[in-house]
């Protein structure tokens, strides 16, 4: 069997994620040829824990190389457009960590980015870049391949298979990623991450029920689509003292860390997506679906799979328990299995299929476009204080 020659660009927690989920890929030989990434610090230890060949500073290694099959990017958000462009246009296989793209801003943008330009503006040119790549990726024989684990992760997997058996109608839906802040140092400045923690956390349930409406869409053989969102954005831990601040990792610059988002479909049905960055003891991470016949909730974290109570915290420095954990002590409930729950691993075994078999993805381009859309579309909606129609 031919191997399936991967490279990496980043070595940050997306790396991580993506790696341990490529490691477990079964029936599919693969060979982590060459990662890139800026920092040294950061390069030369990802290169050895997740076994590659060859460790590099310049992405054009990655792109001029004949036998990598694929690019799995796992940068910030700010190079995602021109690394997609370039990989595609090298003849090459592409995954992309969400998001897909964001406005930036450019050398004559006004700093900061996020309150000195209207997000009525940044919408249109965010249209505007995302048109232009699927131009790109249409006219491609490549797979773009979106890297969107709620999709994948079991419990909404089993939840999407019971909608299409039983051709339920979803009448309403609740989804929410949040924590305690994030760890990335650019979290806080829209010219890196395009958006704050709706972005960069919300974006995860809100493509869950996007996809989720898909299925139920097509098993009853309707037309569904997002028709319009009303969106709530707001920065509240500027307001925090220093001590009040100790157990939250949030630093808005010019980004919202809280949002709430209200997506409206076409037949009536409606969501409610949920982002923060104010939730301490560990990440939630849910999607709960009301339907005609049936009540599903799909507990990704924190789920009961174990229960833990420490008194103290000795020996445990090296013990994972859960992400933006602020303590370990008292009752918890840790992360089990943690790339199979949140759907990490059955995302890269579809990655790799999709290549190894010249299939296409389950999370593609299109789940891609249109979480950025409907994000885009909210942020102009909180600035703008109304509904906003989208079709």
């Amino acid at each position: 069997m031919k191997k399936i020659v991967v490279g990496m660009v980043g070595a940050g927690r997306a790396t991580e994620l993506h790696m341990h989920a490529l490691q477990r890929v079964s029936g599919i030989p693969l060979r982590f040829k060459t990662i890139v990434a800026r920092r040294s610090e950061q390069l030369l230890p990802a290169k050895e824990k997740y076994g590659f060949e060859n460790a590099s500073y310049d992405f054009d290694d990655l792109l001029n190389d004949p036998e990598i099959d694929v690019i799995d990017i796992c940068t910030p958000p700010y190079v995602h457009e021109e690394m997609v462009i370039k990989t595609i246009k090298s003849g090459k296989h592409v995954i992309c960590e969400k998001p897909l793209t964001g406005y930036f801003g450019d050398e004559n943008t006004k700093a900061p980015v996020g309150d000195n330009v209207s997000k009525s503006d940044m919408y249109d040119k965010l249209i505007e870049s995302i048109e232009n790549l699927k131009s790109i990726i249409d006219s491609s024989d490549k797979k773009f391949m979106y890297a969107e684990n709620f999709v994948y992760a079991p419990a909404v997997v089993k939840a999407a298979e019971i909608i299409v058996a039983k051709k339920s109608k979803i009448l309403y839906m609740k989804g929410e990623e949040s924590l305690k802040g994030s760890s990335s140092p650019v979290a806080g400045e829209w010219s890196k991450t395009g958006g704050g923690t709706f972005l960069r956390t919300g974006s995860h349930p809100l493509s869950a029920v996007l996809w989720l409406k898909q299925q139920e869409a097509e098993a009853r053989g309707v037309e569904i689509f997002v028709e319009s969102v009303l969106a709530d954005m707001g920065r509240i831990t500027p307001t925090l003292t220093e001590y009040e601040h100790r157990h939250i990792a949030a630093r808005p610059n010019d980004v919202e860390d809280n949002g709430t988002v209200i997506v409206n479909f076409s037949d009536g049905s409606k969501a409610v997506v949920i982002a923060t960055d104010v939730c301490l003891g560990g990440s939630k991470n849910y999607v709960e679906l009301y339907c005609n016949d049936a009540n599903i909730n799909c507990n990704l974290t924190m789920n009961d799979l174990m229960t833990t109570y420490f008194i103290d915290e000795d020996g445990l420095d090296n013990v994972y328990l859960s992400e933006m954990l602020p303590s370990k002590t008292g009752w918890n409930k840790p992360f089990i299995a943690d790339e199979i729950i949140r759907g990490y691993t059955d995302q890269m075994q579809d990655f790799m299929e999709a290549i190894y078999y010249d299939r296409e993805p389950k999370s593609g381009f299109k789940l891609a476009y249109d979480t950025i859309k409907v994000t885009y579309a909210a942020y102009k909606s909180a600035e703008e204080g109304r509904k906003l129609l989208l079709n």
